[in-house]
């Protein structure tokens, strides 16, 4: 990118912070920084009430910075800006009663005939999100050391995903975070939620920077790569982003 970005976009989980778990002060100050330069953006398969936890909770006060945040939870089918020191949705694209019903009732048969439908979690493995549906193999309050032992490879997740898919041709089935898979409305997906907010700001897409940790063909964020437009950047965890945030901002001039 030979200019300066106008948005810079982040993956939440295992890019901003470990799975479900808060961020680290040194990322809040950081994501406080960068507000005060350019448009921040955060897209995941999470729920608004995981962007609170683990972000907005966490960040500095700072109103001035905060209402230059542009949160997209569901993968964009849901959008949030801060009025104040308030979250305020701008638009929500839920499923209809009928596609929930049978997300619900496809993931539930597929993960138990494949054997994969836990008998101890912590918390639900369902969870209806609205405008998305997940499965949390050992359930949304698993810890992070689980989570990464139940599927290091990913192999048993994308299993799930195409069997669900083969049941439900007419929606979205995709690999989420390291135990989960989503389910959304056709061709939804963090491309979808990337294009959105293109809309939603007047940014092109050629002026946005997005950063996330599975860039990998088989990754929830490779769709923001593969659509070309925006240049993407890979980490290995929030440490890595924090490092490359600091030099990325180091060539931003604040506003005036």
């Amino acid at each position: 990118m030979t200019l300066a970005p106008r948005v810079v976009s982040f993956d939440l989980d295992d890019t901003l912070a470990p799975s479900k778990s808060p961020i680290d002060p040194r990322i809040g100050d950081v994501l406080i920084r960068l507000a005060e330069r350019v448009e921040v953006a955060i897209i995941s398969g999470g729920q608004i009430a995981q962007f609170r936890s683990q972000v907005v909770d966490r960040l500095p006060h700072a109103p001035q910075a905060l209402s230059h945040f542009h949160l997209l939870p569901t993968c964009g089918t849901q959008y949030y800006r801060f009025d104040g020191d308030e979250l305020v949705m701008l638009y929500a694209q839920d499923l209809t009663d009928d596609e929930k019903h049978r997300a619900l009732t496809a993931v539930e048969e597929e993960a138990k005939r494949l054997g994969l439908w836990e008998a101890e979690t912590w918390g639900p493995i369902l969870e209806d999100r609205g405008s998305q549906i997940t499965f949390s193999a050992l359930g949304q309050a698993a810890p992070v050391d689980a989570k990464k032992a139940w599927d290091p490879t990913g192999e048993r997740k994308s299993q799930l995903r195409d069997a669900v898919a083969a049941r439900v041709p007419d929606l979205e089935v995709r690999s989420g975070g390291s135990t989960s898979v989503d389910i959304t409305r056709k061709g939804i997906d963090k491309a979808y939620g990337m294009r959105r907010l293109a809309e939603e700001t007047g940014v092109p897409l050629a002026a946005m920077l997005f950063y996330g940790d599975r860039l990998d063909p088989d990754g929830n964020d490779y769709p923001v790569l593969a659509m070309g437009d925006i240049e993407c950047i890979s980490v290995t965890g929030w440490e890595d982003t924090a490092e490359k945030l600091d030099a990325l901002i180091a060539t931003l001039p604040e506003r005036e």
